[in-house]
């Protein structure tokens, strides 16, 4: 298995917030254990997702959108 640049980044809260995902953690966790969002990682004391994952989720929500 390759592992590209893109792959080994993760975002914080705040990353998520400048991409437009500002939603409480609350409702972020609920997504998480629905599996509607990628699970968070911990990276010591800092929450964080990958990035790749993001990337997916959001291309997902706009290819729903194109088939509504």
């Amino acid at each position: 298995m390759t592992t590209t640049t893109s792959d080994r980044l993760v975002l914080t809260r705040e990353d998520l917030a400048r991409l437009g995902i500002k939603i409480s953690n609350t409702t972020l966790l609920r997504l998480e254990a629905s599996g509607s969002f990628p699970k968070r990682l911990r990276i010591g004391n800092t929450v964080t997702w990958l990035a790749s994952e993001v990337r997916e989720y959001i291309d997902g929500l706009a290819a729903e959108r194109e088939a509504a």
